[in-house]
């Protein structure tokens, strides 16, 4: 797994709700003229859970026809239970992902040994390398660092994407896994820069979306021995950072997407678009740092 910026793909739709496939290969394309290193399409900010199996076929296959092998595709499964998981990470690999993310699963609340068990089994039945993702705020569960490291030892799950906002807890896990083929990835911009100066990879990025030559640069920098400008960057874009996060993701970014005039700011429902307010305080920041 090659250390870097993954853009989590927003999946676009048109004003009728359907998916709007022309939009999205504009955006990956976009994305690919960009230089980000990988795209990571189908997960929370995909609205995965939200799609027909047909759309998330259509998706995947769409961004694998635009990659065209130049780039890590590495779609999340989204799936709440180890049968489902295995099924999509066949699906996926066959349509040509690279690698499979996988959260912990959601609503049922495993404790530690079932999360163990859960990525055992999925890496063991994967046709490809295996990306933990961990995310208490979607799945009421966090997998602490021992449980990570322990499941870093296994040779088909190569990182983990963590959305734990908490350093020291990120900077254990790297700490845990050091002597291991292992990368460690944060789900949170906001955390990128502390994360790659502590030894982190990078990030799975949701303001990648809107700046993917800006997440992709502050990786660069970082690994290129050029902190200061790293930071300048992290600084300069932090609100933004915020912002496309302002009350559920996705609605931040389709709505940044919106203004930019690259899709229709719609979402599935229950998912609803950014309120006025908070739509008003996104536009300063865009015009402010001139993306509209």
């Amino acid at each position: 797994m090659k250390k870097g910026a993954y853009t989590l793909l927003i999946t676009p739709f048109k004003d009728n709700g359907t998916l709007d496939e022309e939009s999205l290969r504009k955006l990956v394309r976009r994305q690919i003229d960009s230089g980000i290193h990988g795209l990571a399409p189908l997960g929370v900010t995909g609205e995965n859970t939200l799609l027909t199996r047909e759309e998330l076929k259509k998706v995947l296959t769409v961004v694998v026809e635009e990659v065209n092998e130049r780039m890590s595709v590495i779609p999340d499964t989204c799936a709440m239970g180890l049968r489902e998981a295995i099924d999509k990470s066949k699906l996926f690999s066959d349509l040509g992902a690279t690698h499979v993310a996988a959260y912990v699963p959601f609503f049922v609340r495993p404790k530690q040994d079932g999360i163990i068990k859960f990525y055992e089994e999925l890496a063991n039945k994967s046709d490809v390398p295996i990306i933990m993702h961990n995310a208490e705020g979607r799945t009421c569960v966090n997998m602490v660092p021992e449980t990570t490291a322990h499941l870093a030892e296994h040779p088909n799950i190569v990182g983990i994407k963590d959305g734990n906002k908490l350093l020291d807890h990120l900077a254990k896990i790297i700490h845990l896994t050091g002597n291991e083929d292992f990368e460690v990835f944060t789900g949170k911009d906001t955390t990128l820069y502390p994360l790659m100066c502590a030894g982190g990879a990078g990030s799975f990025t949701v303001a990648g979306n809107v700046i993917p030559e800006v997440m992709k640069n502050i990786v660069d920098f970082i690994l290129n021995n050029k902190k200061d400008e790293a930071e300048k960057l992290h600084g300069e874009y932090f609100s933004l950072f915020e912002a496309v996060r302002f009350e559920i993701n996705p609605m931040g970014t389709k709505a940044a997407l919106s203004m930019m005039g690259l899709i229709s700011d719609t979402l599935r429902l229950p998912l609803t678009p950014l309120s006025s307010e908070k739509r008003k305080t996104l536009k300063k920041i865009m015009e402010e740092r001139g993306l509209i």
